[in-house]
């Protein structure tokens, strides 16, 4: 229940004040977020590469109003590619973009935003890994799908995200299916209306399950974004009953939720990718990882009121 108050918290500048003053939240973020600059994320990656595991790297930011920062956006995420070309991981390190932050909301958005993230595709390719592209609010989907088509011309690679609580997903998910992409399926994490979105975690449940079923037995390739030891289980059976190997799709987590986890499934075979996010604009990220789950809340609620 109180997941919807928190995620409209998320757009609040007076609740983004408040929450940065609290004694405790530099503690709490540092357990979704772990660092600000990328040198600070590199050893992140390090480590989860030398347990065997991969990671998808988000340069958290949404709150994008000029174009200058979108360009900046796209500077962030070409820093990156840098710093993992002398890696040389390769696949093992990929990207994940919020098309907000490269201008899709700013006047002429949509090529504005394909403008700023083609180099980024370009320079991913360039040093064998790829990019996928976040799915933000509805409002957002059809020019993010359009973006991704596009890209994938070029770049037939890059990936994208579907998100369960959506009724039109189901429909999407075949589409991607059928054309070969790299999808990965969310339960959702925005605040979306009951004209959109299912709004009964059990309802969200279902459709995961059936959109998952989608994606095993179509052309493409399957990223299951979920700490749902259930879904994952689900997910399991239906990769085996389509006949897929343990390469032919994979696991994906937040860094800091279920860590155990992630070496448990990367021992087991399965590809295990870790979705590391990390800068100084925080604080959207972080508000919904506290809405997805209570006890990150609880967590939060007393880090805050212990803290000396």
């Amino acid at each position: 229940m109180l997941a919807p108050v928190i995620l409209a918290a998320s757009r609040s500048d007076k609740m983004r004040r408040f929450v940065s003053a609290a004694p405790g939240t530099k503690q709490v973020v540092e357990r979704f977020i772990p660092g600000e600059t990328v040198d600070q994320v590199v050893p992140v990656v390090e480590d989860a590469v030398a347990k065997g595991l991969e990671v998808t790297l988000d340069v958290v930011g949404e709150d994008i109003t000029t174009p200058e920062q979108a360009a900046a956006a796209r500077d962030a995420y070409l820093d990156l590619i840098a710093h993992l070309k002398d890696l040389g991981l390769g696949t093992k390190a990929e990207m994940s973009v919020k098309l907000s932050m490269f201008g899709q909301a700013l006047e002429g958005g949509h090529e504005l935003a394909l403008a700023n993230v083609r180099p980024v595709v370009e320079a991913a390719a360039a040093i064998g890994t790829t990019v996928t592209l976040d799915a933000e609010d509805h409002t957002t989907l059809d020019s993010m799908f359009a973006i991704h088509d596009e890209l994938r011309k070029d770049f037939p690679q890059t990936g994208c995200v579907i998100q369960a609580y959506l009724f039109r997903t189901e429909d999407d998910a075949r589409r991607l299916a059928a054309n070969g992409s790299r999808v990965r399926i969310v339960k959702g994490a925005y605040k979306e209306p009951a004209e959109v979105a299912y709004q009964d975690k059990a309802e969200i449940d279902k459709a995961y399950v059936r959109i998952t079923r989608i994606l095993m037995e179509g052309s493409g390739y399957p990223m299951i974004g979920s700490h749902d030891p259930r879904l994952i289980a689900i997910s399991q059976e239906l990769a085996r009953r389509a006949g897929r190997k343990l390469d032919e799709y994979e696991f994906q987590m937040l860094y800091g939720i279920r860590s155990e986890e992630h070496v448990r499934l990367a021992a087991e075979g399965h590809r295990m990718r870790v979705y590391t996010a990390y800068g100084t604009d925080w604080y959207g990220y972080f508000m919904r990882r506290l809405a997805e789950k209570p006890a990150n809340l609880l967590f939060f609620a007393r880090s805050t009121l212990t803290k000396n």
